[in-house]
């Protein structure tokens, strides 16, 4: 049986219980080796940037380096790869801090089945977690998410037109894409999709949309290209056309109760239509 995966992310300034909970929820995975980064805007207080460095280590975690300045949308990528040499050999498990993965079947399963079958990625699909009202609430370990967030939807895909898919687990030789979203040369099984639990809808990422969309457009932040601000974009205006909830009764958007312990029901075959079908949106699309 081959080791388990290193676990490679880079943390921003999330909240601290969020991120021991995280934390618990891979190793409850069978995560052994968490391979952690730290970046931290200027914006963000030094208290806030303690409280998190000191939730790692108390969760038995040593972050391996922490860095200052703007967010530019190649900096997640640089600092990840260099995390990813960092760990070395075997298997990578890529998530970001507000990501929950849910595999159909035990870790070292998925990784077996993918070394038996030469395949060098495990692939998997946005899930986004939301209040039950819509509401764009805090969150705290007196609760668990699931009961916070009790609705999965497809808010990325069909209302930000964002690329929904995701390499949850990538060979160490294999280069994958910025935003971890693809990994150029390899084709997931998409038969056999993750759910990533998305818990991105908190209180909070309203400023944080608004903050990267003047910094990207005012050049303060560097971007690749205009898809995260049209994306934003979006978001705040169904916020501001369903006076600041997400509509959740949008049967676009397939919002239904899910759960952190089950995968959803059919999310082989839902999962499966939709990564083969998704494509970028054209130019009258994103405007």
């Amino acid at each position: 049986m081959s080791p388990s995966p290193a676990l490679i992310a880079v943390i921003g300034p999330v909240e601290p219980d969020l991120l021991t909970s995280w934390i618990a929820h891979y190793r409850q995975l069978g995560i052994e080796r968490f391979q952690l980064g730290f970046h931290f805007p200027d914006h963000v207080p030094t208290a806030r940037r303690h409280e998190l460095q000191a939730a790692v280590r108390e969760a038995g975690v040593i972050p391996q380096g922490t860095s200052h300045g703007p967010w530019h949308e190649h900096t997640n990528t640089q600092i990840r790869d260099t995390l990813r040499r960092q760990a070395g050999p075997g298997w990578h498990l890529l998530a970001d801090a507000d990501e929950f993965h849910q595999y159909p079947a035990p870790l070292s399963e998925i990784t077996a089945r993918a070394d038996q079958r030469g395949n060098s990625v495990v692939g998997g699909l946005l899930l986004d977690r939301v209040a039950a009202d819509g509401r764009l609430i805090d969150w705290t370990a007196t609760g668990s998410l699931d009961v916070a967030y009790p609705l999965g939807g497809h808010l990325s895909h069909r209302l930000l037109h964002a690329d929904p898919r995701k390499i949850v687990l990538a060979r160490h030789d294999v280069r994958v894409a910025s935003g971890n979203h693809r990994a150029p040369g390899h084709r997931p099984d998409s038969g056999h999709l993750a759910a990533v639990h998305h818990f991105k809808w908190r209180t909070g990422v309203v400023e944080d949309l608004r903050r990267r969309v003047h910094h990207f457009r005012s050049g303060l932040w560097q971007e690749q290209s205009t898809a995260v601000r049209e994306e934003a974009d979006r978001f705040l205006t169904h916020l501001t056309r369903y006076h600041g909830v997400i509509n959740v009764a949008d049967p676009h958007l397939t919002f239904r109760r899910v759960t952190l312990e089950h995968l959803p029901v059919h999310w082989l075959t839902e999962a499966h239509a939709i990564h083969a079908a998704w494509k970028p949106p054209t130019p009258a699309a994103r405007g």
